[in-house]
């Protein structure tokens, strides 16, 4: 009996040890490893039984507990961790929602970005003999709101003598806008379109037409108000409406990214707004060389207008207007008149695109609320059954 009592006794005593072993490592585990195991409860329990029985697995929770796991990491990257954990339960997802979206995100991450190395490289290429091609792409950090355009602003002066920047104001526009596009596209040469919201909703597929071809896409308000006049002048929070829905629209007509680029109609520039540009780090652009186009009905006049006023200040950032016949007529002349004159034509392209707000992408579709039902593609919808 004696032996027994000291054998009983001898295993508690290993017991207790045991025990302060174990609690003394669970008192040194690192703050982190906890935060992002009890954060990583939750999100499991919500998920549904296929996908909680396939993370019930030894392997792939130490796929997503791991990494908080391993070492002692700030608290903000701890916190971080459940999004980490969602990778595995969306590869664990079959449906044909996120087959789409797997394939979409592979599309873009295998695209050039606008503003990078290569898309600037690719822009230079010129495989026409004789065509007048860039002499150079610039990319424009838009982080504070720089302005640009001597006309207004005197800061920025980054073109050397005998260079241009070529923008359009007011499109897209059936006819004009594509009659732009082919004669820079002939001479190998690339600008910057300043698109009107409302125009870009009625005429989505010309946007992406610009977009396609490579140009740099900016806004222009969402309806061309003077942003300096009632009620704009005394309501900053319409004439915030009219920039963002202008912002908007565009970017959901070329349905990918957008420059933050903006150009203020009939260049009213009011400082309250400047600011408010600023803080959204969209860059304002005036002119160096006004056009004056949308005074004009033959081509002959704006070419004149153009080179006259280049001739005179050696340099600039032209404005003209997409949204003119008279300038789509004039730009294969224009272009080899520029050419043959000596300038050389530079493109901008932002170092990162514009980012729209939630608020706006919702009036925005809220002015599309009577064709809610036209969710169908057309060739769905209407089909020929009879005749050519």
């Amino acid at each position: 009996m004696r032996v027994l009592i000291i054998v009983v006794a001898a295993l508690a005593t290993l017991g207790l040890a045991a025990f302060g072993v174990v609690a003394a490592q669970r008192a040194v585990q690192p703050a982190s490893a906890v935060v992002a195991a009890q954060a990583v409860k939750p999100a499991v329990a919500v998920l549904a039984a296929p996908v909680r029985e396939k993370l019930a697995q030894p392997s792939i929770q130490a796929a997503v507990v791991a990494p908080a796991a391993i070492a002692p990491k700030p608290v903000a990257a701890a916190v971080a961790a459940p999004a980490a954990a969602a990778e595995p339960t969306r590869l664990a997802q079959n449906s044909a929602a996120s087959n789409a979206s797997a394939t979409a995100g592979a599309a873009l991450a295998n695209a050039t970005p606008p503003g990078s190395h290569a898309a600037a490289n690719n822009a230079l290429a010129c495989d026409k003999p004789g065509a007048m091609g860039l002499a150079r792409v610039v990319q424009i950090d838009t982080t504070g709101g720089p302005a640009f355009g001597f006309e207004h602003f005197k800061q920025y002066d980054f073109l050397r003598e005998h260079e241009v920047v070529l923008t359009f104001d007011d499109g897209p526009w059936p006819e004009n806008t594509p009659a732009v596009l082919k004669a820079l596209a002939d001479q190998c040469l690339k600008a910057t379109f300043f698109e009107i919201g409302e125009h870009a909703t009625w005429h989505p597929e010309i946007s992406k037409m610009v977009a396609a071809a490579g140009m740099t896409i900016g806004s222009h308000t969402w309806s061309h108000k003077d942003l300096a006049r009632n009620p704009y002048a005394s309501d900053i929070e319409q004439a915030k409406q009219e920039i963002e829905m202008g912002v908007s629209a565009v970017h959901a007509a070329v349905d990918g990214p957008i420059a933050p680029f903006f150009r203020f109609p009939d260049l009213q520039q009011p400082p309250v707004l400047l600011a408010y540009l600023a803080q959204r780090n969209i860059a304002t652009f005036s002119t160096d060389i006004d056009s004056f186009d949308f005074k004009m009905r033959r081509p002959e006049q704006v070419i004149k207008s153009v080179l006259s006023k280049l001739e005179k200040r050696g340099k600039g950032i032209v404005l003209m207007h997409d949204f003119q016949h008279a300038t789509a007529e004039a730009m294969p002349e224009l272009l080899r008149q520029l050419q043959a004159a000596g300038f050389k034509v530079v493109h901008m392209v932002p170092k990162a695109p514009v980012t729209t707000i939630a608020k706006y992408d919702d009036m925005l579709r809220a002015q599309d609320k009577m064709s809610a039902n036209n969710t169908r593609p057309e060739n769905s919808v209407v089909r020929t059954i009879s005749g050519n």
